[in-house]
């Protein structure tokens, strides 16, 4: 199962009204392959809360059909010819900004992932996934959370303290914002793949409380997304993962 990241992106952040049970998450599939597109619409049209609206079969095509039909979720691979998912990612957020994308492919690279955060990717999940997954994805993510591969969310830590690793010495810093005692705790288990409720568990406060110290820790910042805020906030060294 992927583990998820609660985030929120741009105009859909924590502050946003929870999705409205009545309607569907309208998805759109993109892929070069054109058996396995129609394959994730055969599997998707099984569940009552899911309508996958349209696909495309690059990147180019993805950005245009994202600007004519808002969908809530892109399924995008990263791989495709005329232009990659996350070439298409940027793009893709200024046509739809409420749009969330979930990459998903065969690619395990470490700089596939950490280009496609932050390029705006909500997710990043393997083929390898299983069908049931995929949808469990879906909802989590229009839910408000990001989904990541269990191998690919450990890479994601290694790429975090190769960045420290690589900074010099005489690189002139910008004073980061003052986080408090509590905010840092919270970041610290947000990198390590919790989402708000085992946060919560964790620190004997409510989950709302999360809610609010993430959103904080957002807006002193300056950032759109969780997982941004961790990348920021090693690369300031604010915090080191051991």
């Amino acid at each position: 199962m992927a583990e998820r990241w609660d985030e929120r992106r741009g105009d859909d952040r924590e502050l946003d009204e929870p999705r409205r049970a009545a309607e569907p998450i309208r998805v759109l599939v993109v892929d070069d392959h054109a058996l396995f597109r129609r394959g994730l619409e055969i599997v998707l049209a099984q569940e009552e809360d899911i309508q996958v609206v349209g696909e495309a079969g690059d990147g180019a095509e993805a950005v245009e059909k994202a600007a004519d039909l808002l969908p809530d979720i892109i399924l995008m691979d990263v791989r495709m010819p005329r232009r990659s998912g996350i070439e298409a990612c940027t793009s893709i957020k200024e046509v739809a900004p409420s749009t969330k994308i979930i990459m998903l492919t065969i690619s395990d690279e470490e700089a596939d992932l950490y280009e496609a955060i932050k390029a705006g990717a909500t997710g990043y999940l393997l083929k390898e996934i299983s069908t049931d997954e995929v949808a469990t994805a879906i909802r989590a993510v229009a839910d408000g959370q990001s989904q990541i591969s269990p191998s690919m969310a450990a890479k994601l830590l290694t790429e975090f303290k190769s960045m420290i690793q690589q900074r010099t010495d005489d690189r002139r810093l910008v004073p980061a914002p003052r986080l408090t005692d509590r905010e840092l705790e919270v970041l610290k288990l947000v990198a390590t793949g919790l989402n708000n409720r085992d946060i919560a568990k964790q620190l004997f406060i409510s989950e709302n409380t999360v809610k609010n110290h993430v959103r904080n820790i957002l807006e002193k910042l300056q950032l759109h997304s969780r997982m941004e805020a961790v990348v920021y906030a090693m690369r300031e060294k604010i915090l080191e993962i051991g």
